[in-house]
């Protein structure tokens, strides 16, 4: 007969997870989740539930549960199941074995509280004041970027494009079919990545890719001193970069007044911008139409590069170790996901950051 769990089994096993480090662990010790409550609770209204009826779920271990979705790339359904079923994460939810956990419905409806209640803009706000209050201040100057996250495709004729086009809404195009309308996201536009080829060995170039995607799109902006995401903005995919430069995309508080950026970014508009701004431009140049680029200009754009490849490192981190994209329908709920995916990263920066014993 196997022998029964005795109740110290539980913490001889964690005792086991953390000698053999827990970055859940860690990252509890970084972030005060308790200073997010004000916020959280405004969003959701009453924490408990009608007089004489159950308490609700806590507000903070709800927000646990999404940084958990967010950092590993998962659905809700999936969240709830990894909470219940790992000790790691339970812990990092501040439940024992015995506790409730809250389910993807409960979820669901958390989320959708702080969309209509604008509160993931406060938290991620709230999350730099506590990034700048341990001593890591927006220094040396800013990158900016853009890319490109993908979402559930479309399937639409050639009719129902059209109206999406002209910004109708679902339900405008599909009024006699709302459970049609409600799995159609007419927020989302195509748009096309180009892929620049390598020159092969021996010289010759082969033709550079055309990828068609489906989505929205991430525009960021990050300190080049410390890595955290300062500003954000989130589009539609088929939204050009540039013109986000001046729509509060760059942070004026940096204590660096230079601008890094490719030549997406490139424009009289947003040069006469930073300037009257204050800022200083290092903006990738663009080439000349009809005529090889210079090979200073070439080597300024290489020593740009160097500098602008910092951001990119961020979204990789966010595709490729995070799983970054978007599960849900419409621009709202996206701009939720990608703005839960960049407080999370600032989240794990800010450990790193913390454990060089830098400032604080």
């Amino acid at each position: 007969m196997a022998k029964q769990a005795g109740f110290w089994s539980v913490d001889d096993r964690l005792a086991e997870i953390s000698a053999g480090g827990d970055p859940l662990e860690a990252l509890n010790a970084t972030v005060d989740f308790e200073r997010y409550r004000p916020i959280l609770e405004r969003a959701a209204g009453n924490s408990r539930g009608p007089k004489g009826g159950r308490p609700s779920l806590d507000v903070v271990l709800k927000f646990r549960m999404l940084v958990l979705q967010s950092l590993h790339g998962l659905s809700l359904e999936a969240t709830e199941r990894m909470v219940r079923d790992r000790l790691s994460w339970m812990r990092f939810c501040g439940l024992g074995i015995a506790d409730t956990v809250p389910d993807a419905n409960t979820l669901w409806d958390f989320r959708e509280a702080l969309i209509n209640a604008d509160a993931l803009d406060a938290l991620f706000q709230e999350l730099d004041r506590v990034i700048n209050q341990a001593g890591f201040i927006p220094r040396a100057g800013q990158i900016i970027d853009a890319s490109l996250i993908a979402a559930p495709r479309q399937r639409n004729s050639d009719g129902e494009k059209s109206a999406i086009k002209a910004g109708k809404t679902a339900r405008e195009i599909w009024p006699d079919k709302p459970a049609k309308a409600a799995q159609k996201d007419t927020n989302a536009r195509w748009t096309v990545k180009y892929s620049k080829a390598k020159t092969r060995a021996d010289g010759s170039k082969p033709v550079d890719l055309a990828i068609p995607t489906f989505g929205y799109k991430s525009h960021i902006s990050i300190d080049r001193q410390n890595g955290i995401i300062r500003r954000q903005i989130i589009t539609d995919a088929a939204q050009h970069d540039g013109a986000r430069l001046r729509e509060g995309l760059v942070q004026t508080a940096n204590t660096g007044r230079k601008v890094w950026a490719d030549t997406a970014y490139r424009s009289a508009e947003n040069e006469a911008w930073l300037a009257a701004n204050g800022m200083v431009s290092e903006i990738h140049r663009k080439k000349p139409r009809g005529r090889p680029m210079s090979k200073r200009t070439s080597k300024a754009n290489g020593r740009k590069s160097v500098v602008r490849s910092k951001v990119e490192h961020v979204f990789g981190h966010q595709k490729d170790r995070m799983g970054l994209i978007i599960r849900t329908i419409g621009l709202a709920r996206a701009k939720a996901a990608i703005t839960m995916a960049n407080m999370v990263y600032n989240m794990g920066r800010l450990r790193w950051l913390l454990s060089r014993g830098a400032p604080a």
